[in-house]
């Protein structure tokens, strides 16, 4: 699926959760996010986490969870960093 593809899906239940949140996330539903964020295991959701904590403001939560993710803080926009994460996500195996 092309970035294009996602951002224009009507639903997100057929992504897997970490993409889900994103998907929420764009649309402007940061508790749905979070909630499916929270839920997804593994380091794809915890990255999700970080953004959604960044997102909100809460930088020492987000820093807690970019470190559990394996990555380093994020110091582009948060626009930039959901591109960047989505387009990672997409590409990854399912």
């Amino acid at each position: 699926m092309t970035l294009e593809e996602f951002q224009t899906l009507p639903d997100a239940s057929p992504l897997r959760p970490p993409l889900q949140a994103l998907w929420h996330a764009a649309r402007g539903d940061w508790d749905r996010a979070h909630a499916l964020a929270q839920d997804a295991s593994g380091r794809e959701g915890d990255w999700v986490h970080a953004y959604l904590h960044r997102l909100e403001g809460d930088h020492g939560n987000a820093a807690y969870w970019y470190a559990r993710a394996g990555r380093p803080v994020f110091r582009c926009t948060p626009d930039a960093e959901w591109v960047a994460i989505a387009t990672e996500l997409l590409a990854a195996p399912a």
